[in-house]
């Protein structure tokens, strides 16, 4: 199971809200958004886990660059974070 990187959330979307979106791709199994630790408020972006593989690819193509609330979803498998000093 891939994690996906989801961007241009509206400020509003909450962790229901994406799991709503990602609900017609298939099984979501996680939608967290991530909020600034001091004001609470979305910074715009989360990450999604479906249940499989192919509903990963199809999360892909049915919502990357669709519109949410007005703006256009960047849907893409998230990258692993950078580790160790560079």
């Amino acid at each position: 199971m891939a994690n996906l990187f989801v961007g241009n959330l509206p400020y509003t979307c909450d962790d229901a809200n994406l799991a709503g979106v990602f609900a017609k791709a298939g099984t979501v199994v996680s939608a967290k958004v991530i909020t600034d630790k001091y004001s609470g408020r979305s910074r715009g972006f989360g990450f999604v886990q479906m249940s499989s593989d192919e509903e990963t690819k199809k999360a892909i193509e049915l919502l990357n660059g669709s519109d949410f609330e007005g703006r256009p979803l960047v849907v893409n498998e998230a990258r692993p974070p950078k580790t160790g000093n560079v």
